[in-house]
């Protein structure tokens, strides 16, 4: 092996940074005309956390772009919460940018968004308590040198955020292992006879998606240390069409994908099929639609827009068709062979086929099988 494939790779060939190093400009920004008290161990001042996460312009002027689209007053809350001794949990269905947010959040309050629990129904206790380095363990006994700290562990110890995503996909025993840590702020270590208390700044932030209701639901004990934040599907057709653009652009960067044509008739035919199929209603108001069994989410939008950005531009003429977002259309619509292709083809054929400026788009999604 070369020195070039063992050697730390450069910035430039990172798929995708963390927050706080993909906006790290901006924060810098903040940071230097951020006035305001900010509570201990914070990097930024709620009110400038506030601007990061909707965007602004600092005192000197450097522009912030928006990382959230949507109710300035949802944000304001899930800032205050993380100033006090409650944790918070942002539940909504998926694609409502409950990751996104709480990436953001940690990158701007804690300036490190990596320490991350990712819940499943397999996550252990000790993915938000600690481990053990075995062979240390044996070899030397219980000792410090040989406890592995859960990143939960390492925000206590440093002031910092923690986050756990999916929550209540977390066995329920796991998740109330989470109680003494947001009450006492404190996390026994019996065997090694003492405990680790948090520094200033620790909390946690924890994501859920509200249709997971019923799979592992918190105990009553600890909803309690939570406030809870629901994060809504984007109110109106423009607003998630600005969302899917900016994220588009985002992914397009980081993916280097070549510049693509303005497209914005295309983002709103895509988001305009999965708003009037998610709400069983047509844009006007006229007609009732049978829903698929997915969740057509804003993010999937996103992913239908970029896997056609791909295909435009590796496969087309560079600009962004119907042909090009058909194919990922049917398959975020279409997860079930049986029942959806019957939705699917039903609105094709009563909606699709008679709006005026959509023959492409229909042409194009009717020939595929």
């Amino acid at each position: 092996m070369t020195e070039a494939d063992t050697g730390p790779d450069p910035a430039s060939s990172i798929q995708r940074r963390h927050a706080e190093d993909e906006y790290a400009a901006e924060l810098a920004a903040l940071a230097a005309s951020d006035d305001p008290p900010r509570p201990p161990g914070w990097k930024l001042s709620p009110a400038a956390v506030i601007t990061y996460l909707l965007g602004g312009t600092t005192e000197a002027g450097t522009p912030i772009t928006p990382k959230y689209i949507g109710q300035r007053r949802l944000m304001e809350v899930a800032v205050a919460t993380l100033a006090t001794d409650r944790a918070l949990l942002l539940l909504g269905v998926p694609g409502t940018a409950k990751t996104w947010v709480s990436e953001h959040l940690a990158a701007a309050i804690s300036g490190d968004s990596s320490l991350l629990v990712q819940g499943t129904a397999g996550t252990p206790e000790e993915a938000i308590r600690y481990g053990w380095n075995y062979a240390r363990l044996l070899a030397e006994g219980p000792s410090a040198a040989a406890l592995v700290e859960s990143p939960v562990l390492r925000a206590m110890s440093r002031g910092s955020l923690a986050r756990v995503e999916e929550l209540t996909r977390i066995p329920s025993d796991v998740q109330d292992s989470l109680i003494t840590i947001l009450s006492e702020k404190t996390l026994p270590i019996p065997e090694l006879g003492g405990e680790r208390l948090a520094r200033k700044g620790f909390n946690v932030i924890a994501t859920a998606n509200d249709r997971d209701r019923g799979v592992n639901e918190l105990s009553s004990a600890l909803r309690r240390r939570f406030n809870t934040v629901v994060l809504p599907v984007p109110s109106n057709v423009d607003e998630e069409v600005d969302i899917v653009s900016r994220r588009v652009a985002a992914l397009g960067r980081s993916l280097d994908l070549p510049d693509l044509p303005p497209a914005a008739d295309e983002i709103h035919r895509v988001v305009t099929v999965f708003r009037e199929l998610r709400s069983g209603m047509t844009e006007d108001g006229r007609s009732r639609l049978k829903s698929p069994s997915g969740t057509l989410s804003t993010a999937e939008a996103i992913s239908v827009v970029t896997g056609g950005w791909a295909l435009a531009a590796h496969f087309g003429d560079g600009r962004l068709r119907a042909a090009d977002i058909a194919d990922g259309m049917v398959g975020a619509v279409v997860k079930d062979p049986a029942s959806d292709r019957i939705v699917w083809q039903e609105y094709l054929e009563t909606v699709v086929r008679e709006r005026e400026g959509w023959r492409d788009f229909y042409r194009a999604a009717r020939d595929i099988r």
